[in-house]
């Protein structure tokens, strides 16, 4: 590693200012400067005249030595050189070689004529005229150069555009080759599993495969075959890139890493050609790794479901990919990993064993694995000494690796805004309050009418909360700007696998505490409780269409797992059904909001009490809460193994 750390860097090659083309720019220039220079220059060339002014002033004074017709076009006036500098021609200098003027003529044996006549009329000697043929060798060659050089160079531009801009000098007819990027020897990732922090089963996985290539005979010895494929899947944010980096980092063999958006261009076959050329360089060096990212980009389905989107140069790239992954050609050595957020649309053929034999769900990271994750993200911060993991991992649930390390980043920069030497734990609860709703606006004008609105409208959220059984537990009100949100209530969700009925009415009723207090307080409602509506509206379909709920329709559900039916025009129920889904849907949620006002009914004063309270402190806390509404009458409920855990927001 040493040597390697002080290894001189070669010397590169300066590259030319004008590129690989810069002999066909120099060539072009050349010969228009030597037309320039066959000419005189800019000194010597003719200027221009008429026969007019060629005749008054040139000829009728005698000052025309002689004319010389050019291939019986133009003619060039030579002016006799006791005359050049003075009058008519003082701008010309002495010793001029001439021509000093030209015009085009028309036709020879009219310029005779006129210049005869001319002649007479102005009792003028002979003048000599001669006749020449020219050939312009710079004008010719570049008539039939120049749009040669035109196409050539629009063409360029498409391949170059279809290259992706040529960069690092490439060819731009490697548009057919791969462009994966290669981590070997020379160029390794630096990520390793020790990075990889809250996915301890995924790592599991993995390492077994990086275990293979490192120590094949352990598993050949027994008749074992690694598998060929493994696929990533889990929601945006989950750690699989990550993962994968860390197996680039770890495996110690050629690891290929490509976008599966980078195999699909504008020419047909190139997609298939790339795929091609990817494993050949894999197979020539392996053992090896083949890392694509967001496979669904050319893994879609090819069933009658996505008829109606055809793409005929996608649908080759994945016949090739099957054929390269598990074809009649051997394909010993070389692994392919693959991540998706969306494993529901991926042809059948591509998951099936043989193909990519395992596939290794990320889900959302749990209370300890949060805590692990914190972890990584906070070794190059400087910390305050009041940091408190568990409190931290606790205020996060349902957050995403990257959700946390965003928020480290956030907590690091308000501390730096605050012009503090550490971290301190405020400060992840503000970068918290950021992520998750946005950063407060505390200019932002809201008239006393809408502020009114505002908190009582949270008010009825809280108030419902706190009184049903299976709420979330409510930890904060505030009824400043944040965001596109005039005010949120912050709640601490229960980590839950299942969920009964009466916990999804219970949060459909907290829900629609906002507009039922906006109800019965000013007897009409307001706009803000669009996203109240659009989540209440959602939760209400699924309960009724996919958990089958609801006891007319019984137990069915129509929800669809391989997205089939979103991508056609059909429906998996009939009219009738649909009709008697949406009754229920309404029904239902008349239900819950019925409930909801009668709550409110019941506890009416308290909600009036924290909507005052909210109108003069803008934000309420725990301790206010409590104080309103006593003490919570269902703690067993909602326990948790941290009270101060933490916000997710009802946006309004």
């Amino acid at each position: 590693m040493a040597n390697k750390e002080n290894k001189k860097p070669e010397k590169t090659t300066p590259t030319s200012p004008f590129g690989k083309w810069g002999w066909v720019y120099l060539i072009i220039v050349f010969l228009l400067v030597a037309q320039w220079f066959s000419m005189g220059g800019l000194s010597n060339m003719p200027k221009e005249t008429n026969w007019t002014e060629f005749k008054k002033e040139m000829l009728a004074p005698g000052d025309v030595e002689q004319i010389v017709v050019v291939n019986k076009e133009k003619a060039e006036i030579y002016i006799k050189p006791e005359k050049l500098g003075q009058g008519f021609y003082e701008k010309i200098p002495k010793g001029h070689p001439g021509p000093q003027y030209f015009f085009n003529i028309g036709s020879v044996e009219s310029f005779e004529n006129k210049l005869e006549k001319a002649r007479e009329e102005l009792h003028l000697d002979p003048i000599p005229i001669s006749y020449e043929e020219r050939v312009d060798w710079v004008g010719n060659v570049l008539s039939w150069v120049l749009p040669f050089v035109i196409i050539i160079g629009i063409w360029m531009l498409i391949l170059r555009r279809a290259s992706g801009g040529m960069r690092g000098g490439m060819n731009p007819f490697d548009f057919g080759k791969s462009k994966a990027q290669l981590f070997d020897s020379d160029q390794r990732s630096n990520v390793t599993f020790e990075d990889v922090a809250g996915l301890e089963e995924a790592k599991l996985e993995v390492k077994e495969i990086v275990d293979f290539l490192k120590n094949p005979q352990r598993y050949t010895r027994l008749g074992a075959k690694i598998p060929k494929g493994v696929i990533l899947v889990g929601p945006p944010g989950t750690g699989k890139t990550l993962l994968a980096k860390a197996v680039a980092g770890e495996a110690k063999v050629p690891f290929f890493s490509i976008s599966g958006s980078e195999f699909v261009e504008m020419f047909v076959g190139v997609g298939a050609s790339r795929v091609r050329d990817l494993f050949k360089k894999a197979k020539d060096k392996a053992p090896s790794i083949i890392f694509i990212d967001e496979i669904d980009a050319i893994g879609r389905s090819r069933s009658k479901a996505f008829s109606m989107q055809p793409n005929d140069e996608r649908e080759s790239t994945l016949n090739q990919l099957l054929t390269e992954m598990d074809g009649f050609e051997n394909n010993t050595g070389v692994i392919v990993i693959a991540a998706t957020n969306r494993m529901d649309i991926l042809d059948r053929a591509l998951l099936r064993p043989g193909r990519f034999d395992r596939h290794i769900y990320l889900d959302l990271p749990t209370f300890t694995e949060r805590k692990a994750i914190f972890q990584v993200h906070m070794r190059k911060l400087k910390l305050a000494d009041d940091i408190d993991l568990e409190t931290l991992a606790a205020h996060t649930p349902g957050f995403t690796g990257a959700d946390i390390a965003n928020i480290c980043n956030e907590a690091a920069l308000i501390a730096a805004r605050k012009n503090k030497d550490k971290v301190a734990m405020q400060d992840f609860y503000d970068a918290i309050d950021r992520v998750v709703a946005g950063l407060e606006k505390k200019n932002k004008i809201v008239s006393e009418k809408e502020k009114n609105i505002v908190a009582h409208h949270e008010a009825g959220h809280a108030t419902v909360s706190r009184y049903l059984k299976h709420a979330d537990r409510l930890l904060k009100v505030s009824i400043v700007p944040r965001g596109r949100s005039l005010g949120a209530a912050w709640y601490l969700p229960e980590e839950h696998n299942i969920y009964t009925e009466s916990q999804f009415m219970d949060r459909l009723c907290t829900a629609l505490g906002g507009r039922a207090a906006e109800e019965l307080v000013f007897g009409e409602i307001s706009s803000g409780a669009l996203d109240d509506l659009e989540k209440v509206t959602k939760q209400a379909y699924t309960m009724v269409a996919y958990y089958g709920f609801d006891k007319e329709l019984g137990n069915l559900s129509y929800y669809d797992s391989t997205g089939e039916y979103s991508q056609s025009l059909q429906k998996p129920y009939s009219e009738a059904t649909a009709q008697l889904i949406d009754q229920k849907v309404r029904a239902l949620v008349q239900s819950a909001y019925e409930r909801t006002k009668q709550v409110l009914r019941e506890h009416m004063d308290q909600m009036l009490e924290l909507a005052k309270l909210l109108l003069e402190k803008e934000v309420v806390d725990r301790k206010d809460l409590d104080r309103i509404f006593g003490e919570d009458q269902y703690p067993s409920e909602r326990e948790t193994d941290n009270e101060q855990t933490i916000p997710i927001h009802e946006n309004d």
